[in-house]
């Protein structure tokens, strides 16, 4: 899936995304679905800027969705971090849905937004299950990817990260204008393969691929 830039002075809706993904007929389905649970329950819920909700399908859809290329066929287990109102983690569910066991991890910490995400995991059949918790907090969860999306400045959040990622884990971070100075800080802290990917739905943004996470030690004193 190659998607072509998108403009943002043009309304864009589902057709235009199951034009530019070639998603099918079932997935698209299940994605307005949870579309329409999101504007719904925003109100009450805050889930998301409600000046974003006319631009629902290209701000928050089309920028989970152009992750799933670079998601590996084998990869199976997925751990979202601070999955909010389940972007991405909820939409590389519902799209992955059709590749043999793929299981989605989705970390919130908000209880509010932990139960409208069972909503729609319910509503959609998503693989995906919700984890009421801080990532900080969870143990022994080793992923084939990471995801995250503004959820902190990139040395925070590999912190955040590491902890499930093993020797062929990879991240996939939606990242904002900040990227160049978040990566010069990052590298004083951590060793990492990063590769910046343009985005597809925000001209400003980038998609962060990150591989080889490891922080980097002190040389020990001399005793």
């Amino acid at each position: 899936m190659t998607l072509p830039p998108v403009s943002t002075t043009t309304t864009y809706g589902p057709l235009d995304f199951a034009r530019d993904t070639g998603v099918p007929r079932e997935t698209l389905s299940r994605l307005s679905t949870y579309v329409n649970l999101l504007v719904e329950r925003n109100e009450n819920l805050n889930l998301v800027a409600p000046s974003t909700l006319p631009h629902v399908w290209r701000r928050h859809v089309l920028d989970s969705a152009q992750l799933v290329p670079l998601i590996l066929p084998h990869a199976t287990t997925i751990v979202d971090l601070g999955s909010g109102a389940g972007f991405p983690g909820l939409v590389l569910a519902i799209m992955l849905s059709d590749r043999p066991g793929p299981s989605v991890h989705l970390i919130e910490a908000t209880q509010k937004k932990c139960r409208f995400l069972e909503e729609v995991i319910a509503a959609t059949m998503a693989p995906a299950q919700v984890h009421w918790t801080r990532a900080e907090q969870i143990k022994g969860l080793k992923a084939d990817v990471v995801t995250a999306r503004a959820l902190a400045p990139l040395n925070g959040l590999l912190r955040l990260a590491h902890p499930f990622f093993g020797p062929s884990t990879t991240g996939l971070f939606l990242k904002g204008r900040s990227l160049n100075d978040e990566l010069t800080q990052a590298g004083k802290s951590w060793k990492l393969v990063a590769t910046p990917i343009p985005s597809q739905s925000d001209p400003s943004g980038s998609i962060l691929r990150v591989t080889g996470l490891s922080p980097w030690r002190k040389p020990r004193k001399p005793s």
